[in-house]
């Protein structure tokens, strides 16, 4: 016996707007709301944010979770999310967030470099940021600095370090380098506290 197109819709139909309600029910929307003076563009999953302080790409695909754009906002959604999507969706937002912050009001990170012992100098050299008499090691301390066209490292008052840029990935990451590259090892660290230390993020 074969039933018609209608007799199957009328058979199945309250198997349908039950998971169709459970979708609904068991849907995340995450909105990005993108202020004046920024614009941003969808394709084939890559988001460009760009605003007065440049512009910032970043790759978002997914299988279950979704991106699109909603008159003045970008909406992140999963229906019936396990746990973890419901964790990418959020990941997703809190990217897109940093974007539209990036490209409007920037990011900053304060460092200061502490010394007691040897007074150390501090310099930036193109892609590196060099850390001179560290402890009076005669050989410098490096830091890369990967996107140095992209985040800006000032050294202000010979130990104030300054390091600004729209991408907030990648001026932290700056940040930990710089940070890193004063790592004291065979040392009693309540004795011997020089370093390179971040006190602020704005």
């Amino acid at each position: 016996m074969t039933l018609s197109r209608q007799e199957l819709v009328v058979a199945y139909w309250p198997m349908y707007s039950e998971v169709i309600l459970m979708a609904l029910l068991d849907r995340i929307d995450h909105t990005i709301k993108i202020p004046e003076g920024v614009t941003a563009t969808l394709n084939d999953g890559m988001a460009t944010v760009s605003g007065p302080n440049g512009s910032i790409s970043r790759e978002f695909i997914s299988g279950r979770v979704s991106l699109f754009r909603e008159g003045d906002a970008l909406i992140v959604r999963v229906d019936i999310p396990r746990r973890k999507e419901k964790a990418l969706a959020g990941a997703w937002a809190a990217h897109l967030r940093n974007m539209v912050v990036g490209v409007t009001d920037g990011f900053t990170y304060h460092l200061k470099a502490l010394y007691s012992h040897f007074p150390m100098t501090l310099a930036v050299k193109g892609n590196v940021f060099v850390v001179n008499n560290y402890f009076g090691e005669k050989v410098p301390r490096n830091a890369a600095l990967p996107w140095a066209s992209e985040v800006k490292v000032e050294v202000k008052n010979k130990v104030e370090i300054t390091v600004s840029g729209a991408d907030k990935e990648k001026v932290g990451q700056t940040a930990a380098n710089i940070e890193r590259c004063t790592t004291v090892k065979k040392r009693d660290r309540r004795v011997f506290q020089d370093g390179i230390y971040l006190v602020n993020k704005e």
